[in-house]
């Protein structure tokens, strides 16, 4: 068997076998009893996860340089950063809601790479001057890291919203301070969690009568007419873990986008003459380091927890997929090689 025809198998047995992850995933949401399923998912994430690393390598052996100079094969490079994060995030929250959130989005990038882009594009071809360079492994390898990393983020941070239906609540959470994780809003009543803005009773000083010198103090509500779902203690705890997941996922992708960035304006000082020039990937990235950014200082400085920050970093998934995807498709500017045109 050649490169080429390992290569297109690799590629068909990913979106297979993530196809049958996807499901296996949403089965174990829908027969929690059955644990076999949720064990499938994550052996299928970590075979995928496999498989596309062969791919990759068998297109560096075939190429002589490191598959990273079209749309094909960043995609496979996101969609293996996504599974190996994945992994890491799922042993974390011992959730299978990661992996029903990850796998649709990791099979949905395969499908798009290996049934809709063109064939042409699919080929392994030479190298276009601007692209012989060593920053090509480590400016590009980052910068597609860092998306994997900050998507995967997003995506606990749009799981988070969904099991806490958008209401806002109380978490134990993280922030950091000076390295170290504290708890901060820790609720003390652990026996009736709930969500804050839920009706309380208060005694009220106002409301005492005498009657032959006894005090009667009577309850008054200062609770608000409109009473959100109470959410289970279990809902709470997944909820608290997707917070902390989601923020320390986004804390690693954080900093390999600021790497990538810099790498990105020293190569450009090298190719261009210039270390930024408003490319629109460059405006983008700009833009994605300013929302992440922003995310971050909220959770850290303000201590931002729960559907705020996770607000934040969902529309951050939205800016990802425009910085990467979204401006080649314009095929304008100084990184659109081998694209789309």
């Amino acid at each position: 068997m050649d490169l080429v025809t390992l290569q297109g198998w690799l590629d068909n047995t990913a979106f297979a076998i993530l196809f049958c992850t996807m499901l296996a995933y949403w089965s174990s949401l829908a027969f929690p009893q059955v644990r076999l399923l949720g064990s499938l998912g994550t052996m299928g994430m970590a075979l995928a996860n496999m498989a596309i690393a062969a791919l990759l390598t068998a297109r560096w052996i075939e190429g002589g340089y490191f598959p990273l100079s079209n749309l094909y094969e960043s995609l496979f490079f996101v969609i293996w950063g996504i599974t190996a994060v994945h992994l890491v995030a799922e042993r974390m929250s011992q959730s299978q809601l990661v992996g029903a959130i990850t796998a649709p989005i990791a099979m949905g990038m395969t499908a798009f790479g290996t049934l809709t882009l063109p064939d042409n594009m699919q080929v392994s071809e030479p190298l276009v001057p601007a692209l012989k360079s060593n920053w090509l492994m480590m400016h590009v390898s980052v910068m597609l890291l860092s998306y994997a990393a900050l998507m995967v983020g997003a995506l606990m941070a749009i799981a988070f919203l969904i099991v806490t239906r958008g209401q806002a609540v109380e978490l134990r959470g993280s922030s950091v301070g000076t390295g170290a994780f504290r708890e901060t809003k820790l609720r003390r009543n652990t026996d009736s969690l709930e969500t804050v803005g839920a009706p309380s009773l208060a005694m009220s000083a106002e409301s005492i009568s005498r009657d032959g010198g006894t005090a009667v103090l009577e309850k008054v509500a200062t609770a608000s007419t409109a009473v959100p779902h109470k959410l289970t203690p279990q809902r709470l705890t997944l909820a608290d873990t997707l917070d902390n997941i989601s923020y320390r996922i986004i804390g690693i992708g954080f900093p390999l986008l600021t790497i990538g960035i810099i790498s990105g304006a020293v190569w450009a000082n090298e190719a261009w003459g210039s270390y930024w020039s408003w490319d629109p990937k460059e405006t983008w990235a700009l833009i994605t380091w300013l929302v992440f950014a922003a995310y971050l200082h909220a959770r850290i400085t303000k201590g931002w927890q729960g559907r705020r920050p996770a607000i934040l970093a969902a529309s951050g998934f939205l800016v990802v997929w425009v910085c990467y995807l979204g401006v080649n498709i314009l095929g304008k500017g100084l990184h659109s090689y081998g694209w789309f045109f």
